[in-house]
């Protein structure tokens, strides 16, 4: 039996999380976090943008003062709010990078 090519592929070419493993990557972008430019792969939230960078917290609560960032990962808890072009309170992991966002952690 013949295995039926998928889209983007054809039968028998490995695949990763949906593309050609060995293919060529799509060209990044920047968005600007707090008037400071950040490089951000296609498809990626702010969040995980931030996480690649280095960023782990920008945030702190409210009584201690205690650093927030990512925290669950999947827009349960809003530990990691950000405001994205003038829309306050969005959550960095849910929210997927645009070319030109500029991104407000304060």
């Amino acid at each position: 039996m013949t295995p039926t090519p998928r889209p983007g592929g054809s039968a028998g070419e490995p695949r990763h999380a949906g593309r050609l493993v060995g293919a060529r990557p799509e060209p990044g972008f920047e968005i600007t976090v707090d008037g400071r430019p950040l490089a951000v792969v296609p498809g990626q939230t702010i969040g995980a943008a931030l996480y690649a960078g280095g960023v782990r917290a920008w945030r702190t609560t409210r009584f201690d003062g205690r650093p927030r960032g990512l925290f669950c990962g999947i827009g349960v808890c809003f530990d990691c709010l950000v405001t994205v072009n003038g829309e306050q309170a969005l959550r960095a992991c849910q929210t997927e990078a645009r070319p030109g966002d500029e991104v407000s952690t304060g």
